[in-house]
């Protein structure tokens, strides 16, 4: 199962809440090596995410996580039972941790 069209999907999400992506794959694959131009970018970052309110930083903040899991080859399963989440689901909600049963959909 590709997920390649997912990670697109969360990364043009991204950009249209405002967020810069220049580093932000770089950064997740070495969360621990920051230069002053990620910080700098990390920084733009976070004023976008004072501008958009609790209901987007959250958004955001699934959106990385999902990445997360993309680059560690969890993404697709359930962070809750370990269940393989329907494709279905991810097409409609690529940052989606749950499958359905977890989820209580």
């Amino acid at each position: 199962m590709s997920h390649h069209s997912n990670k697109l999907a969360l990364l043009n999400r991204l950009r249209e809440l405002g967020l810069r992506l220049d580093g932000i794959e770089e950064a997740l694959e070495a969360p621990h090596s920051k230069d002053w131009e990620e910080a700098a970018v990390e920084r733009e970052d976070e004023e976008v995410l004072e501008r958009l309110g609790e209901s987007g930083q959250a958004e955001i903040a699934r959106i990385k996580a999902a990445l997360a899991r993309l680059e560690s080859g969890d993404y697709g399963f359930c962070v809750k039972c370990g269940e393989e989440i329907a494709e279905e689901r991810l097409s409609l909600l690529p940052d989606a941790p749950l499958c359905v049963t977890c989820a209580g959909v």
